[in-house]
């Protein structure tokens, strides 16, 4: 019984952290394809990788950086 209210709520667990986490759209083979840094499109890549800048923003709708007008 002991077991069971240890294993019960860690698997609940677990399963949340799975269904909740989205997958990464960012791949460093990104960063190849453009030859820029990855700053060039995220505001701060570790902290807030999520957080574009207007040239990630386009990345992101365009998949290439090829016809932006603003700072590469």
């Amino acid at each position: 019984m002991s077991k069971i209210k240890f294993v019960v709520p860690a698997v609940i667990a677990v399963a949340g952290m799975l269904i909740s986490t989205a997958p990464s759209s960012a791949k460093p083979a990104d960063s190849v394809k453009t030859k820029q840094k990855c700053a060039v499109c995220h505001v701060d890549a570790k902290a807030k990788p999520k957080e574009l800048t207007a040239a990630g923003k386009y990345y992101h709708e365009k998949k290439s950086l090829d016809g932006y007008k603003g700072d590469k």
